[in-house]
């Protein structure tokens, strides 16, 4: 059993339960340029139609 005064040492991806890197940061990205460009697109081109 082990001593009540020991520390318990974990390494950060046990820790966290996941491995690191996995290039979610690069889809959450593009997917973000996306949508804004997406929107965009939705407001700008009515509105040029309509000044036509």
């Amino acid at each position: 059993m082990a001593d009540k005064n020991e520390s318990i040492r974990i390494n950060d991806e046990a820790a966290r339960g996941a491995v690191g890197n996995t290039g979610l940061r690069y889809v959450l990205g593009f997917s973000l340029a996306f949508a804004v460009i997406a929107m965009s697109l939705v407001w700008i081109v009515p509105a040029i139609a309509m000044a036509h």
